[in-house]
C-alpha cells in the first residue's frame, strides 16, 4: 500500500483536499547513494504544490497533518494505462499500416502513419481512462491524523 503524509487544506463534504508534505521519493536525494529522482522531479515538474481530493474517514480538519493511503495496484494500473497502452497501439497501428500498403515502396509511409495514428489513439484512450485513475486517487483514504 502506498502511503504519504499530507496536510488538509480544504474540506469538501465527505472529502478533504490535501497537499503532500515533503518532496516525495525516499528522502535520500542529497545523499551520496541517492538516485536523484527528486532532483529530476524538481527540474521537470511545475513548482506549484499539488492537491488531491481524498475520503476524509477520520474527520480531519483544515490544517491537520494526515496519513493518506493509496490502495494496492492503483499506481501500477495507472502506469500500465499511461505507458503500455500507447506503446501497444503504436505497434499495432504500424502493423495495420503495413497491411494497407499496396506496394513495397509505400510500406514505410503507411507504417509510419499507422504507428502515429495508433500512438495518438493510445494517448487519447489513456487520457480518457486517467479520469478513472483520478477517481481511484479520490478514493484514497485519510487513515490517521497527526497531532491535531
Amino acid at each position: 500500500m502506498l502511503e504519504m503524509r499530507a496536510i488538509v487544506i480544504k474540506l469538501q463534504g465527505e472529502e478533504a483536499l490535501v497537499q503532500p508534505l515533503g518532496t516525495g521519493g525516499c528522502g535520500h536525494c542529497d545523499s551520496e547513494g541517492g538516485c536523484g529522482s527528486g532532483t529530476l522531479t524538481k527540474m521537470f515538474c511545475s513548482s506549484k504544490p499539488r492537491h488531491f481530493a481524498v475520503r476524509n474517514q477520520v474527520r480531519a480538519k483544515v490544517g491537520d497533518e494526515v496519513h493518506v493511503t493509496l490502495p494496492d495496484g492503483t499506481l501500477f494500473r495507472g502506469a500500465v494505462k499511461m505507458y503500455i497502452l500507447p506503446l501497444i497501439l503504436l505497434l499495432a497501428g504500424g502493423g495495420f499500416g503495413v497491411s494497407l500498403a499496396g506496394d513495397a515502396v509505400s510500406r514505410d509511409a503507411y507504417a509510419a502513419a499507422g504507428a502515429v495514428s495508433g500512438l495518438l489513439l493510445g494517448f487519447i484512450l489513456a487520457r480518457l481512462s486517467s479520469f478513472r485513475v483520478g477517481q481511484a486517487v479520490a478514493s484514497s483514504i485519510v487513515t490517521s491524523r497527526f497531532g491535531s
